[in-house]
């Protein structure tokens, strides 16, 4: 059970700005064959899914505070990943585990106020399908 949490805890942070790999914390549980593959793979992306929520909300409702100190990302981070969503659309979400660029995607599409369910359905297929493909390497 801590094993889960810790994956699920992982794969949350990985989803912000915070440097760490879900895929290598998966990837690594995968090769025990210990655990059971499906709940392995739904704990790390329901913890990846839950980490871009987070990040959607930051943007949706703590934008006005970007200037502050405190603030998780800088004007420029945030500058360059709109240019990119603006340029790539809504679409770009299948996109948003590609580590560096995903993070700030989520935030901008909080920003943007892009719809919440199509914004879950597209961050939910594209985290998925990269743990699916983290499987299908390790098998």
């Amino acid at each position: 059970m801590i094993t889960h949490f810790s994956l699920l805890l992982i794969s949350f942070l990985a989803a912000t700005i915070l440097p760490l790999s879900s895929e290598l914390a998966l990837a690594s549980l995968l090769k025990t064959n210990e655990y059971n593959s499906f709940v392995l793979i739904a704990t790390a992306s329901l913890g990846n899914i839950l980490g871009s929520i987070f990040n959607w909300l930051l943007g949706f409702y703590l934008f006005k505070h970007i200037n502050k100190k405190w603030f998780p990302l800088k004007e420029n981070q945030i500058s360059v990943a709109y240019k990119r969503f603006r340029k790539l659309g809504v679409c770009s979400l299948l996109f948003a585990w590609v580590p560096i660029i995903g993070d700030p995607l989520t935030f901008i599409a909080g920003i943007l106020k892009i719809n919440f369910l199509l914004f879950l359905v597209l961050v939910t297929v594209g985290k998925i399908s990269r743990y699916l493909f983290v499987y299908a390497l390790i098998s």
